[in-house]
């Protein structure tokens, strides 16, 4: 139970680590007309500066690769600058995951089980750490373009495919989907290395909520075993 949990857990790092940098990318535009993709990464990068923390409902689903069967997860979660991120799981079965300036903490109430690390050592990614710290550009840290063979999907949102230009996630590619209407952000998929596909897909997005900084804090109850992780 021990090494499903730790795997459970890494994974569940991972997944922010590559999510964080798309997450705050909400964009709010009224044209019709697609816009040059240099319009929209600056527009991207604008609205960016004006995000405080998010709110969303999100479905998680992953496709492991080596058994072809895919898990799917919902909840909510919130972002708040700097390095605060809270994913609230509701199904199939509760937990949380938890993270602030200085602790990450992965809480699962049916195993009466908490894993915690210091959040320094899950931000080894660079890219992540310079969204984090709110300094982060889409043109500087991405290669970003129209994904073809489509550039829009069957509903008429847009689909971008944005490289990393420091490979430091362990994703080569990301692939995201801006809604056609209020040009928000969507859905992201991604790779990794095992051939694994994760996709994140989210709904009533909320910008700029005042999100309290105790909403980031995690003190786990009687009874619950806590494992340090490296």
């Amino acid at each position: 139970m021990k090494k499903k949990c730790d795997r459970n857990y890494r994974y569940s790092l991972k997944t922010v680590i590559i999510l964080i940098c798309l997450l705050f990318f909400a964009l709010r535009i009224s044209f019709a007309d697609i816009l040059p993709l240099n319009e929209l990464i600056a527009r991207t990068q604008e609205r960016y500066k004006k995000t405080q923390d998010i709110k969303a409902q999100f479905i998680q689903e992953v496709t492991i690769k080596s058994v072809n069967k895919t898990e799917r997860e919902e909840g909510v979660v919130y972002v708040k600058n700097p390095r605060r991120m809270l994913w609230v799981y509701s199904k199939p079965k509760a937990k949380k995951l938890i993270i602030n300036p200085k602790k990450a903490w992965l809480y699962i109430p049916e195993d009466r089980a908490a894993y915690v690390q210091d959040t320094e050592n899950i931000y080894r990614s660079k890219l992540a750490v310079k969204f984090l710290s709110g300094i982060g550009k889409l043109s500087e840290d991405f290669h970003v373009g129209f994904s073809k063979p489509d550039t829009v999907d069957r509903n008429g949102d847009y689909l971008l495919t944005l490289v990393p230009k420091v490979s430091d996630t362990g994703v080569d590619k990301l692939y995201i989907t801006i809604d056609k209407e209020d040009f928000q952000i969507i859905q992201c998929s991604f790779t990794d290395l095992y051939g694994n596909m994760t996709r994140i897909r989210l709904a009533d997005i909320r910008i700029n909520n005042n999100l309290d900084d105790k909403l980031f804090n995690f003190k786990p109850p009687s009874g619950v075993e806590v494992f340090n992780m490296p």
